[in-house]
């Protein structure tokens, strides 16, 4: 069964898991600090998914509250 209208839905992709982190640097929080991190960092995978943040933030040995709140943004991200 087709949905009536699917032009309504937005069937546009999702930017790439790093990016959309990135972009996230207005939020308030935690994720918001993350995302400034990651804005900083130049050997962030902007281009990369969730797995290759993740190995990104255990490279360089990240404190512990960012790994709180790459679990926070991994849940936003893939809520979308």
């Amino acid at each position: 069964m087709e949905h009536a209208d699917p032009t309504q839905f937005d069937t546009g992709k999702k930017p790439p898991f790093g990016q959309w982190l990135i972009e996230q640097d207005h939020r308030n929080g935690s994720i918001g600090e993350l995302a400034k991190y990651a804005k900083a960092d130049r050997g962030w995978p902007r281009r990369g998914d969730a797995k290759a943040c993740w190995k990104r933030l255990n490279e360089v040995q990240v404190e512990s509250d960012l790994y709180d709140a790459m679990e926070e943004a991994d849940l936003d991200y893939h809520a979308l």
